[in-house]
């Protein structure tokens, strides 16, 4: 299932939008298998008689209450753990039945690092640690496939929206705001003529 689209600004693009390396499920997933295995076997080897189809239930409800913690809630803590990279922000949303979010704007991000283990490096995976202007903690995003490429491609965004924000401040500083941002005031404080021959009017102060 991909990122909902209607979360997003106007122009802004999905680059990239990941969940934590799927080897972070797999002991889980394995274990589950291991443990429904186990539990269709006992369940086969016991008398069919009313003492053992109650002895089958029993242990089919022990599987159930063991498969929850161990499988289902590390599966769908690894379903709903999302990071989304766009070209405005980096995205990270988690939890399962409560849910956290945040967002950092590209020109908030002042360092983007990753680390990798040994284990990391086998199966390409590692950590990011994205570094903010301002009071928040810095983010840790863990078990990210292929952290170093995520990495760079952070970076190249923010060297992207950084030159996109100085050309539209330079667009704005060149050409100013029609009809009265380069105009000045005449001695007696009214605003001068235009080109039409009438005087400009004030700029009304945008309302908060």
């Amino acid at each position: 299932m991909g990122f909902p689209e209607n979360v997003l600004a106007q122009g802004e693009r999905v680059e990239r939008s990941i969940h934590p390396h799927w080897l972070t499920v797999a002991g889980p997933v394995l274990f589950g298998l291991v443990l429904a295995a186990g539990a269709g076997f006992a369940v086969v080897a016991t008398p069919d008689d009313s003492r053992g189809d109650l002895l089958q239930w029993v242990l089919v409800a022990v599987a159930v209450l063991i498969a929850v913690p161990a499988v289902v809630v590390p599966f769908l803590r690894w379903r709903t753990t999302h990071y989304v990279v766009t070209s405005h922000r980096v995205m990270v949303r988690r939890g399962i039945l409560r849910k956290s979010g945040k967002d950092i704007t590209l020109s908030k991000i002042t360092d983007v690092s990753f680390e990798q283990s040994l284990v990391d490096r086998i199966i390409n995976s590692g950590s990011l640690r994205i570094e903010s202007a301002g009071d928040s903690p810095d983010e840790q995003l863990r078990n990210i496939p292929h952290s170093n490429h995520v990495q760079q491609l952070i970076n190249r965004l923010i060297d992207e929206d950084d030159t996109r924000r100085r050309l539209v401040a330079q667009g704005r500083a060149a050409h100013g705001r029609p009809g009265y941002e380069t105009a000045e005031e005449d001695d007696d404080g009214r605003m001068p003529l235009g080109s039409d021959g009438r005087r400009r009017d004030r700029p009304e102060l945008a309302e908060e």
